[in-house]
């Protein structure tokens, strides 16, 4: 199958790229590179062995997406692209609302007007806001977001449950992510965020790196046994096999479907940096810091439903997210170069 993958040359896109190519897929990216690097696409070529068509442009621009859907035969598409950040979101919230709602109404309008209506939907668990029904199910009410960012994944669910209700024809798979952490295995592709981490893996690993002074604990006085926020890490590679089970899943069926991709596990900050110190033999300075915006207390998956419609399960444990990204770290203490 050929599937286009827009933001593939990402954090999540490029581990899903991999996945896609090792399971003997054609895939083609979109990525306008504002907070990825074209090393990604060249390192993924590297690790597997296998060509990426790589098209640079934004996904907002109707015009350049037709180009693409001209150019090449899709037989569907992950959207990945869309800014990310829950605090900056907070702050700047009219760029993200135009830029994640436009980008999804972009690709859909493209989509139709070449026939192409499979699509796997990058979706996020901060749909569920500060639902304290823990573990957090699919069949949970939503509209509680706590920050835009969560608002502008909801509202695109929403568009896209609109779009299937109008057009029976399409298939749509909507993926609320957890937390992603950790890098393949060979340490060659990572997460790379620009400037400030707005995740806390990332955060551990520079400062664990010596890049950050310490590593700050936002918020050590919530709800929680610890004090510190609890949320449910799940390895980037398994979330990467998340979305071709799903891919699979839209091909078969029609209809809009929506899978948690979790462990099922909740994870404090403080047990995170200790999970970490124990797996890599470092010791982490860290102190704790104010709230940060837009964060709830708990947050971790019921994922028995991806396990049962979409066969799969993660597998990956949190020592080994550990691990692997610390492995990517230690060799890219920068992230990726300009030019590889």
């Amino acid at each position: 199958m050929r599937y286009l993958l827009t933001g593939g040359a990402g954090y999540i896109g490029s581990h899903t790229c991999v996945c896609l190519l090792e399971a003997g897929h054609e895939i083609i990216v979109i990525d306008n590179l504002s907070n990825s690097s074209p090393v990604s696409m060249e390192r993924v070529e590297k690790i597997t062995g296998k060509k990426i068509t790589f098209y640079m442009g934004d996904c907002c621009d109707e015009e350049f997406l037709d180009e693409v859907f001209a150019n090449e035969q899709i037989d569907a598409v992950v959207h990945f692209a869309g800014l990310k950040s829950v605090g900056e979101s907070v702050s700047i919230p009219m760029r993200y609302y135009r830029n994640n709602l436009d980008s999804t109404i972009a690709l859909c309008n493209a989509m139709s007007r070449h026939n192409v209506k499979k699509l796997v939907f990058s979706s996020s668990a901060t749909v569920y806001g500060a639902n304290d029904c823990v573990p957090l199910r699919e069949d949970l009410p939503l509209g509680v977001c706590t920050n835009p960012y969560g608002w502008t994944k909801w509202m695109n669910e929403q568009i896209l449950r609109d779009l299937v209700k109008a057009d029976p024809q399409w298939s749509v798979v909507l993926l609320r992510y957890f937390n992603p952490a950790g890098a393949h295995e060979s340490g060659m592709i990572g997460e790379d965020p620009a400037g400030i981490p707005n995740n806390l893996m990332p955060f551990i690993c520079q400062t664990a790196a010596g890049i950050r002074k310490e590593l700050q604990v936002f918020g050590n006085d919530y709800n929680t046994p610890d004090g510190t926020c609890i949320r449910d890490y799940i390895h980037v590679m398994d979330l990467a096999a998340g979305h071709l089970k799903a891919l699979e899943y839209s091909l078969a069926h029609t209809g809009i479907d929506t899978f948690n991709l979790g462990t099922g596990e909740g994870y404090s900050v403080y047990q995170m940096i200790e999970a970490f110190e124990r797996a890599n033999h470092l010791t982490l300075p860290h102190r704790d810091a104010p709230r940060r915006a837009g964060d709830s207390p708990i947050s971790y998956a019921d994922p028995s439903k991806a396990h049962k419609l979409l066969g799969w399960k993660a597998v990956h444990t949190l020592d080994d997210m550990c691990r692997d990204a610390w492995n990517w770290q230690s060799q890219n203490p920068t992230g990726y170069p300009k030019e590889d």
